[in-house]
């Protein structure tokens, strides 16, 4: 067997250019998010709050998404993605307003906390245009054969800009501050028009632009539900996020239980992006896709065993080594899921079916911040951390037990035959 070049996609000179994009967008993206949470947290002292912070972004993102996916299928990619990155920018220049020392003089805490959730609803009507249109260009970027180590280095990238994100606006909280750290983001944004501006556009290979919405949206669905391997992946990823969500309490942990400050709070935020990008760096060297469905369960397994650990730690590097060693396990998991998605989706649909994903994968991220928000408040920080990692072994045990065909999956097998 011939030896598989792990910079293979990379000679492909628009998929770099895509990652530039890519990696730009996802750095602004994950620092604001960050700076907003820390921003609310401070505002109110309340996790409920920052529970909340999902709840207005996955309203939108789950609301719109298939109507998204649709639109994607019947549109030029490289405009739609200008325009939502245009909408970003703006988003990105009202929350620097939002947080200037003058404004924030002039309004009360209510004021400012409803603005946020706001620009954040807005945020999530954009973000559900973005993610099928960003999944569709890729697979018209790349071709087939490609798409295995382009999704290792897509997911590398993106878990880059996570790595780098939420560490950067732990530290510039406390360097340079909220107004300035928020100005980055908008640099950040412009940074990934950038490089979308370097890409050509590309043909609309949907044959049957100007078909009903509904019509489309059954389609999609039916495609989805159907496929047991896409619909597998993304439920299993889905309960996962949703359990182990704890991401979204690490200022209260930062806070109140480690007591670590913004410094502490960067460094909790950016560990299991670390891992996840370690991870994806080796997916491009050592490639998954050999027995993919057992590697897949085993990974999600041992996230939620890391989420258990990180929820009973009280010791600060005993808590970064067990948010890292999610990140790493995440990883695998996210590897593998694209690589799915881009193999089993046909290019005609690709709109659609992202959007099905990220209504089961994207959006439990914010779910999961409204759910660990909540069980928070009924239960306590740490034991809200403990049962959403608990949970997350039960439905790994359970997709294993019910679904033989899955767990047998190997992409590689596939391929050959």
């Amino acid at each position: 067997m011939a030896k598989k070049d792990p910079f293979s996609s990379l000679r492909i000179k628009e998929f770099k250019w895509f990652l530039f994009m890519r990696l730009g967008i996802v750095l602004a993206w994950s620092m604001q998010f960050v700076l907003i949470e820390w921003e609310v947290y401070r505002l109110t002292k309340d996790p409920w709050s920052l529970g909340l912070i999902g709840l207005m972004e996955v309203i939108p993102a789950i609301s719109l998404a298939l109507f998204a996916g649709h639109i994607v299928d019947q549109s030029e990619k490289k405009g739609m993605l200008i325009k939502c990155f245009s909408g970003l920018a703006l988003i990105s220049i009202a929350f620097c307003l939002l947080v200037n020392t003058d404004v924030v003089a002039q309004l009360n805490k209510n004021m400012i906390l409803y603005a946020i959730y706001g620009l954040v609803f807005f945020g999530g009507i954009i973000r559900a245009f973005i993610i099928p249109a960003v999944f569709s260009l890729l697979g018209l970027i790349v071709p087939n054969q490609e798409k295995p180590n382009a999704a290792a280095w897509s997911s590398s990238t993106w878990q880059i800009a996570a790595v780098f994100g939420p560490a950067l606006a732990g530290f510039m909280i406390g360097w340079i501050g909220i107004f300035a750290s928020m100005c980055m983001v908008v640099i950040c944004v412009f940074i990934g028009i950038i490089g979308l501006i370097q890409i050509d556009k590309k043909p609309i290979l949907n044959p049957k632009r100007g078909e009903p919405v509904m019509q489309s949206l059954k389609e999609g669905l039916h495609f989805v539900f159907q496929n047991k391997k896409i619909l597998n992946a993304i439920s299993l990823d889905m309960f996962a996020v949703l359990f182990g969500g704890a991401i979204a309490l690490l200022p209260v942990f930062a806070t109140d239980i480690l007591k670590v400050g913004s410094e502490g709070f960067g460094v909790l935020r950016a560990a299991p992006a670390i891992g996840g990008l370690i991870t994806m760096l080796v997916a491009t060297y050592i490639p998954l896709n050999r027995g993919a469905g057992r590697k897949l369960l085993i990974a999600v397994f041992f996230f939620g065993l890391s989420i258990v650990v990180f929820g009973l730690s009280t010791h600060f590097w005993v808590s970064v080594v067990a948010l890292f060693l999610s990140g790493v396990f995440d990883g695998i998991s996210v590897v593998i899921r694209q690589t799915i998605l881009q193999l089993y989706t046909p290019d005609t649909m690709r709109g659609r079916v992202s959007s099905v994903n990220s209504i089961f994968v994207g959006s439990s991220n914010e779910l999961g911040a409204f759910e660990s928000g909540l069980t928070s408040r009924l239960m306590g920080t740490v034991n809200a951390v403990v049962f959403g990692g608990i949970m997350t072994l039960v439905v790994v045990v359970i997709m294993g037990g019910f679904s033989p065909e899955f767990r047998d999956l190997d992409i590689d097998k596939e391929l050959e035959s």
